[in-house]
């Protein structure tokens, strides 16, 4: 049974129990969230600040975030707005770690690429 209003992905097919889907947009949450863990990470591109997270559908968490999955591969493009002071190939050495450790252990799918676009440079006194 595939959803019309979101793309999913097969994980599993179990002939006892049926079969787990998982949508693009969850895969997509995963890395944001991942992303925004990493010291030195600002936010998500067009995504607010992590304080308001609580606050939000999770729609707004996976702003930023592109994902692509094809035969169980997943090709993630991150847009990151960095703090200033921080080593920005060090920084993003751990935004793909981190996203693509996420990504396999919570949905076993296999991590092709994790593509980190830095847009912005947040100083300290922004808001």
């Amino acid at each position: 049974m595939e959803n019309t209003e979101l793309h999913t992905y097969k994980l599993e097919n179990d002939e006892q129990f049926g079969e787990v889907r998982i949508a693009d947009e969850v895969v997509a949450i995963i890395a944001g969230l991942a992303a925004s863990e990493v010291e030195g990470v600002a936010s998500m591109a067009g995504n607010v600040t992590r304080e308001l997270i609580s606050k939000l559908s999770t729609k707004s968490l996976s702003k930023g975030v592109r994902i692509t999955v094809e035969d169980g591969t997943v090709t993630v493009a991150l847009a990151i707005n960095l703090r200033y002071g921080y080593n920005v190939p060090s920084t993003c050495a751990q935004i793909q770690e981190k996203v693509k450790t996420a990504i396999e252990t919570m949905t076993g799918l296999n991590v092709a690429e994790v593509n980190v676009k830095i847009v912005n440079v947040q100083m300290e006194d922004e808001k």
